[in-house]
């Protein structure tokens, strides 16, 4: 197969005439921010800008992981850790943020905050416009998450969920299609494999895609 009949996963815009898409890869720099290959950004308005104004309040050290084929509509925001602001006390006002003796009397207050880590995305994560994801959150392989959802907790891999605050609406495979499908894990074989089965990844079923990877030698143990 010729390479140019694979796209290029170090294009910043992959397709020819559409800027409002970017892959994520090539395009972050913020060494917080972990994309993998082919996974794409879509903002009509500014997609090139996804750090500044997608990923919000990345103050701290917590980093924003996101697998690879990830499709990631406008709107979507990654809230981080430095949203947070001090509940141990009367007042949630973040004093320490505006310098002076108000930082020098309140700055291991801020420090000393309980952080609930990295935010972790896996492969294959679809979200729909507008979708906001709290700090901390694990989001599994396979998952779907529904136009204007509003995630505060972790999401199983392969469930659909929505709503405010994000609630599982379905699971797309049943428990035995879901675990063939995290062993058979199409989205790290070799971009020509996946290119050469890229009809039954579209379309084919959990047992399909656990057939190509056994034959293979990718299904994991």
């Amino acid at each position: 197969m010729p390479a140019t009949a694979v796209p290029d996963p170090t294009a910043l815009h992959p397709l020819a005439g559409h800027d409002r898409v970017v892959l994520l890869r090539p395009l972050v720099t913020d060494p917080r921010i972990e994309v993998g290959e082919y996974t794409y950004f879509d903002d009509p308005d500014g997609a090139t800008r996804f750090e500044e104004r997608n990923v919000l309040y990345a103050y701290g050290p917590e980093r924003l992981v996101i697998g690879r084929y990830c499709a990631i509509a406008t709107g979507t925001r990654f809230l981080m850790a430095g949203a947070a602001h001090p509940t141990v006390g009367v007042s949630t006002f973040p004093f320490t943020m505006f310098g002076g003796s108000w930082t020098e009397r309140t700055l291991d207050i801020v420090t000393g905050l309980p952080s609930r880590g990295d935010t972790v995305v896996g492969n294959d994560v679809w979200f729909g416009h507008g979708a906001t994801v709290l700090p901390g959150v694990r989001i599994g392989d396979g998952a779907i998450i529904a136009a204007g959802a509003m995630v505060t907790a972790d999401v199983e891999p392969y469930t659909v969920v929505g709503g405010n605050p994000a609630r599982p609406i379905r699971r797309r495979f049943d428990d035995a299609d879901i675990e063939r499908l995290l062993r058979a894990a199409w989205w790290d074989w070799p971009v020509e494999l996946v290119t050469e089965h890229v009809r039954a990844i579209m379309s084919g079923t959990p047992a399909d895609i656990e057939a190509i990877a056994a034959a293979n030698g990718l299904f994991s143990a």
